[in-house]
């Protein structure tokens, strides 16, 4: 039986499929996950060791190349990069894209396997490296907690009691503190008088070492139970450290006699955190991937205003980032943008048709979106950006089959006949072609979804989306539509009027017949404005991610490398005083010594490095942040002309990178670093749209070597191990032990006064054989500076620096690489050596790799399927030769707007081949059939063209004004454009090309007379 007759005579069914879709679609809308951007696996694993009194060079090759070689023995491993600094390695790991999120935990297992192995043979004083693959947790609610008047415990206790109430909130998966003052005891020695007395330092630390210290006791047993004995309690305050008492040669002498002790924050802590110019520590809350994260953020912001009469008068709990409100002005915007495009589809169509149509077209659709959430919900697919962005591409697709039918079908009963014939003659003659049509506009996306690598993960929801809305498109094309026409459409009487006869349908047949009639001219033109505008395609802006409609930007702030991290503090409260004289700042926070936590699944934090500030600004608008950063730029360099200000706007997609980058890699530091030189040289010569040139090795510092006299130190009984504890007394302090509060566990150092002069030749070292104290003088001979890197990065273990540089704001990267890119290339580089292109060109170079490698798959579904549909070749072929000629359109709108071509207008290019190849297989499928019934070709060609106008160009003229609200939207502008220009060129395409082809392809042996 018929679908669409079936859908009239048995109506029941056809309203159970309306009322499932209409409340499902409700259910599923207000049950949906809700996310910013798509559940995604970053495939990465931080390995930190610590290898205390090593240079970086050092630190590279006995610690990180050991793990390196150990980690590449794994299979799965994809990329291994390494950051090596005076004392610590870094080495990141990145997992080939093909794996997914369930196989990691086994991965990761093996990986801290293999650096466990590692490890054990690594140098004496080298620490446990510690496996961190945590590093992708998103914290989405991303607050400042200000608490001027406090004490620094006081904030420690406040931290934690914040995190310990956060973590009860139901779907929160981690909550993450940063930035707290780090606190240690100081404990300072009278030099005179310990030298006096012969106490040396080791003795002192070994005091305090075991002054609070848990050791177990045993148990007495006894009358068959077993008692515990609890460890003697030990010095739990600053003052009964200072009261602790030292032995040494047979003498016990207070440490309050000798030494000061007090408790203050470390000189040179890891991080800094200011609000507004206000000292802060931030609070990141992460929720469960299950968990819909609005709901989870309402439920945080409950709980925050309950424990709000628990947290003292004076603390300020203020938001940075809420992922929650930005994903829920989303969905809202969409449901704006939803309920707009439907208005626009149905006023067009009430226009063009008439109000009845109106209202059964219109219908579809609307049942068409709701039922996509409803299966949405069922596939646990949430609602964020991507899968959002499908619904608006589907939107230009979703509304063809139903014009199809129902314009099909009020035509039939305008002629007379019953609304179930004509229902039955609508769907027999388009039911396969439209089946076959949607198929090949869903494979256009296949090969994106189904993807085996990240990008597959990524994009999924937006394959997954299209499919189910199209297929369900033509589902209730094929039963609401027709059912609704019953309901709304007349039937009219055989022999009434000429349902094409008005004079647009009249005009567009001699249109026509006189395109036939020149069909070679008309091809030759259309192959013309083909080519100039595939050459013009050449002049479109090429952008990788638009920039976000966040109201946020950045700014990085580098200092030369050594720098200490409260002089770049002093730098950042210059720029914090400036922004609070601006009426256009909503809020800035500074994080100095290193990046924020990651509040964004695209947000990449630097590296930590003293020398390094940060701030997060927001403004009230998009609209503020352009003159907003120019005006800062402008003060900043100014300003500070000694380091490398610059800023930095948020943007869809992977960031936190330079955006121009060259790689350069081999085994001598030297050798890449002039290389490094000579490469920015040329870059600089060759383009003046480069910002900041610079490298990640950054500045080499100047280090101080002592010279060790080995016979007189020897003799002496003074090792090169006593000299350096004595240097590192004499300067940061040498740890002793913990001083334990509650939970924190706080380190004791053991120094020399931290005010009065300072003068290394002026210290004095203990010797344990003589028991006495020598001077330093008599134990070296002397002291060198010598140069030195202090970052030193590796990949895939070769040594690697890179050359990167921003761009000005009104250019896209492509622009500039393009300007840079043979002088690179054409540098000499000594053998062994290498380069390689980095930042957005290899973004963009791996993405499109990626597509490229699943899309000649979907391009043979895609022929096969219409080459099966028509059992035959030449329509096909006539089809496939309208798609190349879609990116005419394309190239008009892009170039007439100044807007590039981005990703998202990536998907649109393929949303509009998908809806050009539809349009056209029904209009040469309506050809075929009435030519079928006898008439002659070109008669057979004028006629079905003209019976197709009409749905041809009201599925063109609704998706068009359908995708008008999106031209306001930073993220979806350009693919709003790509499908606007493109498909207003595609409609010409349909109803003059592709007759023009068909004449050509099957118009062999006909009068040459029209």
């Amino acid at each position: 039986m018929n679908i669409a007759r079936a859908s009239i005579e048995k109506p029941l069914y056809t309203w159970l499929i309306i009322l499932i879709s209409l409340f499902g679609g409700i259910w599923g809308f207000t049950s949906l996950g809700r996310l910013e951007d798509p559940a995604f696996t970053i495939k990465q694993a931080v390995i930190v060791t610590q290898y205390p009194g090593a240079d970086a060079e050092q630190v590279a090759l006995e610690v990180s190349e050991p793990l390196e070689s150990a980690i590449q023995k794994m299979g799965e491993v994809d990329k291994i990069t390494s950051i090596n600094q005076p004392g610590r390695s870094i080495i990141e790991v990145e997992i080939q894209s093909t794996y997914d999120g369930t196989e990691l935990p086994a991965i990761w297992t093996e990986l801290r396997a293999k650096v466990g192995d590692a490890a054990r043979g690594l140098p004496t004083g080298v620490s446990q490296p510690y496996v961190n693959d945590s590093f992708g947790d998103v914290f989405g609610l991303f607050y400042a907690v200000t608490s001027e008047g406090f004490s620094d415990a006081e904030k420690h206790e406040l931290a934690t009691f914040l995190r310990r109430e956060l973590l009860t909130v139901n779907g929160v998966a981690d909550v993450d503190i940063a930035g707290l003052p780090e606190e240690a005891i100081f404990v300072e020695p009278d030099l005179a008088l310990s030298v006096n007395q012969n106490v040396s330092m080791q003795a002192i630390a070994e005091a305090i070492a075991t002054a609070d210290s848990v050791k177990d006791s045993g148990l007495v047993r006894a009358n068959d139970r077993a008692t515990a004995i609890l460890t003697a309690e030990g010095s739990d305050s600053v003052s009964e450290i200072a009261g602790l008492s030292v032995g040494t040669q047979g003498r016990v002498i207070n440490l309050s006699d000798m030494a000061g002790v007090h408790r203050g924050r470390v000189v040179d802590p890891e991080l800094m955190v200011r609000f507004n110019g206000v000292e802060a520590f931030t609070l990141g809350v992460a929720g469960l991937a299950t968990e819909n994260i609005v709901e989870v953020g309402k439920r945080v912001d409950a709980k925050m205003a309950e424990l709000d009469q628990d947290i003292p008068f004076g603390v300020e709990i203020l938001p940075i980032y809420q992922q929650h409100v930005v994903v829920e002005e989303a969905s809202n915007a969409f449901l704006v943008n939803l309920a707009m495009s439907v208005a626009i589809v149905v006023a067009v169509l009430a226009l063009f048709m008439g109000w009845r149509a109106a209202v059964v077209v219109g219908s579809t659709l609307l049942l068409t979106v709701v039922g996509t959430l409803l299966f949405m919900a069922i596939f646990s697919i949430e609602m964020e950006r991507i899968s959002l962005g499908a619904l608006i591409i589907a939107m230009g697709m979703l509304v063809d089959n139903a014009i199809v039918v129902a314009e099909g079908m009020q035509i039939s009963m305008q002629r007379g006949k019953t609304s179930h014939d004509a229902a039955q003659d609508a769907a027999s003659k388009t039911q396969i072609p439209l089946l076959g049509a949607t198929i090949i506009g869903i494979m256009a996306f296949a090969g994106i979804g189904l993807s085996p690598d990240a990008t597959g993960e990524f994009l999924f929801s937006l394959f997954a989306v299209i499919g189910i809305s199209l297929l369900l498109s033509w589902i209730l094309a094929l039963t609401v539509t027709p059912l609704l026409g019953h309901y709304f459409f007349k039937q009219g009487k055989e022999g009434d009027g000429d349902a094409y006869g008005g004079f647009m349908f009249r005009a567009y047949g001699a249109t026509l017949r006189a395109a036939l009639k020149l069909r070679w001219l008309v091809v030759v033109g259309l192959v013309g404005v083909t080519v100039v505008c595939f050459v013009g395609f050449a002049s479109v802006k090429q952008q990788f991610f638009p920039n976000s409609n966040t109201p946020l930007f950045f700014v990085h702030y580098k200092l030369p490398q050594g720098t200490p991290i409260s002089l770049t503090s002093d730098h950042l409260k210059t720029v914090e005083a400036w922004l609070a004289e601006r009426d256009d700042v909503v809020s800035a926070t500074t994080f100095v010594g290193q990046g924020a936590t990651r509040f964004m699944l695209t947000y990449s934090a630097e590296k930590a490095n003293p020398s390094y500030g940060h701030m997060i600004i927001r403004t009230a608008s998009l609209e503020d942040i352009p003159a907003l950063q120019a005006d800062l730029e402008a003060f900043g360099q100014a300003r500070f002309p000694e380091g490398e200000f610059r800023t930095k706007r948020l943007v869809f997609g992977p960031g936190g990178g330079d955006p121009i980058q060259a790689r350069f890699s081999g085994n001598d530091p030297k050798v890449l670093r002039e290389l490094a030189a000579e490469a920015k040289r040329r870059m600089e010569a060759a383009s003046d749209n480069l910002i900041g040139v610079r490298t990640n090795w950054r500045e080499q510092e100047l280090a101080v070597l002592p010279i060790y006299a080995t016979n007189r130190a020897q003799t002496a009984g003074v090792t090169r191990d006593d000299i350096a504890d004595m240097l590192l007394f004499s300067t940061d302090g040498q740890r002793g032990g913990v001083f334990r509060e509650r939970e924190r566990l706080i380190p004791i150092y053991v120094r020399r006064p931290a005010d009065g002069p300072y003068s290394i030749v002026d210290q004095v070292v203990f010797s344990a054989q003589a028991q006495k104290f020598m001077p330093i003088e008599q134990m070296v001979d002397g002291f060198e500076y010598r140069v030195q890197n202090t970052l030193v990065h590796r990949r895939d273990r070769v040594p690697t620096i890179t050359v990167g540089a921003d761009i000005p704001p009104d250019l896209t990267a492509a622009q500039v690489h393009g300007e840079i890119r043979s002088v690179i290339e054409e540098m000499p580089l000594p053998p062994g050596y290498s380069m390689a292109w980095g930042g957005e060109f290899e973004s963009s170079r791996d993405a499109q790799e990626s597509l490229g490698k699943q899309l000649p798959l979907s391009l043979l579904i895609m022929v096969l399927i219409s080459v099966l549909l028509f059992n035959a070749v030449r329509q096909p072929v006539i089809i496939w030769l309208l798609v190349p000629m879609s990116v005419n359109g394309v190239v008009i709108g892009l170039l007439g707007t100044g807007l590039p071509f981005t990703f998202t207008a990536l998907l649109g290019l393929l949303s509009l081949s998908g809806m050009l190849i539809k349009n056209g297989i029904v209009l040469v499928e309506e050809i075929d059939l009435v030519r079928a019934e006898g008439f002659p070709l070109r008669e057979a060609i004028v006629q079905a063209s003209v019976s197709r106008l009409r749905p041809v160009m009201l599925a063109a003229v609704t998706t068009i004004l359908g995708m008008a609200p999106l031209l306001s939207d930073a993220f979806f502008v350009s693919m709003a454009v790509t499908i606007m220009g493109g498909l207003a060129f595609a409609t010409i395409l349909t109803l003059v090309a592709a007759p023009v082809f068909y004449l050509i392809f099957f118009g062999r042996g006909e009068p040459q007379a029209a």
